[in-house]
Parts: C-alpha cells; sequence; structure tokens
C-alpha cells in the first residue's frame, strides 16, 4: 500500500484583477481588485492559460519535477488549476503523493507550494493576460497579505462547516 498513491487537494484564495477598457476602448491605467466571485465566468480562460504554461518537460507529474529534497521521494505530482467552490473561483492544488505526508511535510510541501505561487510558476503565469470582454485579467495565486494560505480541502471545507469567515446581519 505503501507505493499507492494518495490524492491530496489543496486550497489556496485567487487575487484577480483587471485593467478595464476605457470609452475609448483602450486599457485604463489603473487596476481594478476583484473578488474571487467576480471571475467565475472566466474559468474556462483561467484553465486555458494554465494547460498553455505547462511544460512538456513537467510531464504528468507537474511542478513536482522542481521538488529537490526528501519531498520529491513522497510527492509523485503536483498541479495547479482553479475550481469554483462556494461561489468562488479558488486555486484547488492537486497532489499525488506515496502514501500520506506527516504533518511536518505538509508544513514542507505547503511552504514550498507558496514560494513557487509567488516566486516560481504563479509569478510567470500573473504576468500573462487574460484577454476578457472588459479589458485584461490578471490573476495571482499569492499575495503577500494574510488573506494567503493553503489548506487541504477537507480542512478548509470543515472550518466553513462550522461558520469560519461567516459574519452575522447587521454586525460589520
Amino acid at each position: 500500500m505503501k507505493n499507492e498513491l494518495q490524492p491530496l487537494r489543496l486550497f489556496s484564495p485567487l487575487f484577480p484583477h483587471i485593467y478595464r477598457k476605457n470609452e475609448w476602448g483602450d486599457l485604463d491605467d489603473y487596476r481594478e481588485d476583484l473578488s474571487a466571485g467576480e471571475i467565475l465566468e472566466y474559468e474556462d480562460k483561467i484553465l486555458a492559460l494554465i494547460q498553455k504554461e505547462k511544460l512538456t518537460s513537467e510531464g504528468e507529474r507537474g511542478l513536482a519535477v522542481y521538488l529537490d529534497d526528501d519531498l520529491s521521494q513522497k510527492v509523485y505530482s503536483i498541479n495547479p488549476s482553479v475550481e469554483e467552490w462556494n461561489g468562488e473561483l479558488w486555486c484547488v492544488t492537486e497532489v499525488q503523493t506515496h502514501g500520506s505526508l506527516s504533518a511536518p511535510e505538509l508544513v514542507e510541501l505547503t511552504e514550498w507550494l507558496s514560494s513557487q505561487f509567488s516566486d516560481g510558476w504563479g509569478e510567470g503565469l500573473e504576468q500573462r493576460e487574460i484577454k476578457v470582454d472588459d479589458g485584461e485579467l490578471y490573476l495571482s495565486f499569492w499575495d503577500s497579505s494574510d488573506r494567503f494560505f493553503i489548506k487541504p480541502e477537507d480542512e478548509l471545507k470543515a472550518c466553513q462547516s462550522f461558520g469560519f469567515g461567516m459574519t452575522m446581519g447587521g454586525m460589520q
């Protein structure tokens, strides 16, 4: 059973912004931040961009080919994508591992992914425009604010079911 691949889905928020076309059809000089809910209609275009960015040398292993430590023996594949959950578009990184990851290995993997999203794979992707009717959409998979996190799917969805992130009516 140790060699059987185990799926792990890691969720993290997306940070989209757009340069809108003005009344003359030119792009505005200033970007407008969007919510992850406002970009649901662009899911197919975002998925196409992610697919276009994949290198043939990565094959089915995806970003896992760049691991260079003990994790490279445990992690078979790492493939970031996007999908809708709870009315918003999320980064969902599909990971396959040889057996389950220990807590320290999961921390190491999420820290490695964070660096890929900020300075590696994600940095390149966020510089690619996505042409939309309103202008040019750009998408960051990382942010320096405390709004950025990477969580296993079951942990994120368990928090949501217990009211994590929800506000009561009338409270600001």
